[in-house]
């Protein structure tokens, strides 16, 4: 096959002139681009491009025209150092032009008040970037990475240039820009001046770092008590996980699908469920406290609610995240090496923790580090069992939402859980350092995985069996709701609650959505039918460009991709509201900020399995494919992603079930004509009708087991050439 090593240069700048030419410049309110596109030739705000800058007086367009000339000139030259310089030139004359010219010229003419005094009033303004703008930075984008490649960074590889280049962009457009907007507020005194005594006064409080005794016992304060929740709930987390991920691989096979249907749960419920469930049976009328009573006369409490209601709660919520992660690392172990250590007269024990569980270890590291981070930036939970016990989030959330809008003080605090999040992101990056886990090879592996030795198989069912039979007990009574007159009251079955939410009716033009809930289903069915496949897609690239590429600045990018993670979701979805609400980017308001929230809020577990995975895969199945003479991206699709089938489940059913399920990151992003199922259920909540929040949860989580399922069944399991033992070897120790 004739390679054409110019073909992505050509074909990038081929899409620029389309995005100049073919499609509407900016974005026009209440219209799509293909409703847009008919006026495209004509004068207007729909106009293309080249006719705003040469009929609409905004010549500051053509700064991208001409960076889309030099790179054609470099188009048309051979591959080379000379080619590069033509493709970096334009590429950075077209994007950094465009760049400028969008955050400096608004709605309103000079968006800079410097720029409004040097220059005076502009008489000519713009709107937010649309279709053809859109389409003609992401080439210039592209084009500038090519030339890097064409002048030898990234090892001369266009596919990995674009990849980093891109990605690197992206992020900082989509997670490093609104969030610095938002931590910015931080910097600012109550008259608005920069000052940094006001960031200290903020965050050095007694409040925050203090510590001290009360009544019973000591009294943390809020960044100590982030701090020792999450460190718990990573540990339980990371824990709990992987022994169910032992159990589900090397257990006996009819546990594998009653636990990927169970592990599951908690992560495809909305948040409050659980810790309503938890309040039914540990609260003060609950189940727990009333059988004290009865039993042994011991009067009801708030026992439950505080540091150990919000463990417990966060438990449920986050081990399934361990599990998927943990699940494809437990898969990925070479059985030839278990049995390599065993014909070396080691026994089952001796190589389970010599052998097996070291090279567990990036696995391990991955989900304490997830669990970490969704423990500091849950604020939900601790909201519903908190009781008195304060966190960050929490904080964070009521100065945003609270009646005084403190956004300086919202913002100091989350500058705190960032530094907490990046410490456990450097001490994890100092655990594995550079040490190889590769279990998976080009050769072939044929072996039987190890049996689990008995202390650890009994160890392991001891553990995870009655936390699942716990989990279970909690969603039997949590769901109960959803068919019950009224909890605590009338007991009665009725299913009224789901033809509320659900109801179907034959009129007069056939059939009618009558149900007050379709609107918010189906809205949030299509939303996150749309992000999952992109997140996923982009958290497994950012992974594979960091487990098998070397680049400047390698770090702060990995970092970059945790970083909308870090922070509260409260915090991430104000962030959007203040970055996304004037030019050059005009996105509240539609269902796009609320896709793009998804995105980038849920991209680091896709990342962190990704990566988990990668470090069990040996570089030589890259080089073999690229020795033969397939391209990057070849080898990237049809030999790499085929191994990493456990890590594109989770990350595409962590994706979509967290956009179906998420509450605080869209909250501020929803409208009346994007209302999602999770602000439908909260307002039932507000307004006291349990019966049909809790009806519309036990539909939401049959709709998603099912997308669960499909999921599975499309991707398929990960080929590894074993075998697999009719019966388990039991041998005593």
């Amino acid at each position: 096959m004739t390679r054409k090593p110019n073909a992505a240069i050509a074909s990038c700048v081929a899409a620029g002139l389309v995005g100049y030419l073919l499609l509407p410049w900016y974005a026009i309110q209440d219209t799509s681009w293909y409703e847009a596109w008919p006026r495209i030739f004509s004068e207007g705000d729909a106009a293309n491009g080249v006719l705003q800058a040469l009929l609409q007086g905004r010549g500051w367009l053509l700064v991208g025209v001409l960076g889309l000339a030099l790179c054609g000139v470099g188009a048309m030259s051979a591959p080379g150092r000379a080619q590069g310089r033509w493709l970096l030139a334009g590429g950075l004359i077209g994007a950094v032009g465009l760049a400028v010219s969008g955050f400096t010229i608004g709605a309103r003419g000079w968006s800079v008040t410097a720029l409004n005094s040097a220059f005076g009033e502009l008489s000519v303004n713009q709107f937010g970037m649309g279709a053809g703008g859109s389409v003609a930075i992401a080439a210039l984008v592209l084009l500038l990475a090519f030339g890097l490649a064409r002048l030898g960074y990234f090892k001369g590889d266009l596919f990995v240039a674009g990849a980093v280049i891109g990605c690197g962009v992206t992020m900082a457009l989509f997670i490093a820009y609104p969030v610095s907007k938002a931590l910015a507020g931080a910097f600012f005194d109550e008259d608005g001046k920069w000052s940094l005594a006001a960031f200290a006064a903020r965050v050095f409080t007694e409040r925050i770092w203090g510590l001290g005794c009360v009544a019973g016992g000591v009294r943390c304060g809020v960044a100590w008590n982030t701090l020792v929740l999450a460190l718990l709930t990573a540990t339980g987390t990371t824990l709990l996980g992987t022994l169910m991920a032992l159990m589900a691989e090397r257990g006996g096979k009819r546990w594998q699908a009653p636990l990927r249907v169970l592990a599951l749960l908690p992560i495809i419920t909305p948040p409050f469920v659980v810790g309503l469930g938890l309040i039914l049976l540990f609260g003060r009328a609950g189940v727990v406290n009333q059988v004290l009573e009865t039993w042994f006369g011991i009067e009801p409490t708030r026992w439950f609610y505080g540091m150990l209601g919000v463990l417990v709660a966060q438990l449920f919520a986050f081990t399934p995240i361990a599990f998927m992660i943990m699940r494809g690392v437990v898969q990925g172990i070479a059985p030839s090496m278990e049995e390599a250590a065993q014909m070396l007269h080691a026994d089952r024990r001796q190589t389970f923790f010599t052998i097996t569980l070291p090279l567990m270890k990036p696995g391990l590291a991955n989900a304490f580090l997830v669990g970490f981070i969704e423990s500091i930036a849950d604020f939900g939970n601790p909201v519903v069992v908190g009781g008195q016990f304060s966190v960050l989030s929490t904080d964070i959330f009521f100065a945003i939402v609270g009646a005084q809008y403190d956004q300086g003080r919202a913002a100091s605090l989350a500058w705190v859980l960032t530094i907490f999040a990046l410490g456990v992101f450097a001490l994890q990056r100092g655990v594995l350092g550079k040490k190889n886990y590769t279990t998976v090879s080009g050769k072939g592996d044929a072996g039987i995985a190890m049996a689990l030795p008995d202390g650890v198989r009994r160890t392991v069912y001891a553990i995870a069996f009655p936390w699942i039979v716990f989990t279970l007990v909690v969603y039997l009574f949590a769901f109960a709701g959803g068919f019950v007159q009224t909890w605590g009251r009338d007991y009665s079955l009725t299913l009224n609650h789901f033809k509320t939410a659900f109801a179907l009716e034959w009129g007069q033009f056939g059939l009618v959505w009558a149900g007050t809930a379709w609107n918010s289903l189906l809205t949030t069915l299509k939303l996150a039918g749309i992000s999952a496949p992109v997140t996923a897609a982009l958290g497994l690239l950012i992974a594979w460009l960091l487990a098998r590429n070397e680049f400047r600045g390698q770090g702060v990018f990995e970092f970059g991709a945790l970083l909308a993670f870090a922070i509260p979701g409260t915090v991430l979805g104000v962030s959007y509201i203040l970055a996304f609400n004037v030019p050059p980017f005009e996105l509240t308001g539609t269902g796009l900020i609320i896709v793009l929230c998804f995105m980038f809020r849920n991209l680091p577990v896709g990342v962190r399995a990704g990566t988990a995975a990668f470090k069990q895969l040996d570089r030589s199945l890259d080089e073999a494919s690229l020795m033969l003479r397939a391209s990057t991206s070849q080898t990237l699709f049809h030999v790499v992603l085929p191994l990493l089938k456990p890590a594109l489940v989770a990350a595409l059913v962590y994706s979509f079930v967290r956009a179906m399920t998420t509450v605080s990151a869209v909250i501020f992003l929803v409208t009346a004509e994007n209302e999602l199922a999770t602000t439908y259920i909260i307002g039932r909540v507000g307004n006291g009708d349990y019966g049909v929040a809790l009806a519309y949860c036990t539909v939401l989580i049959v709709l998603m087991s099912a997308a669960i399922a499909l999921i599975q069944w499309l991707v398929g399991e990960r080929k590894l050439g074993r075998r697999r033992a009719v019966v388990a070897p039991v041998v005593a120790q």
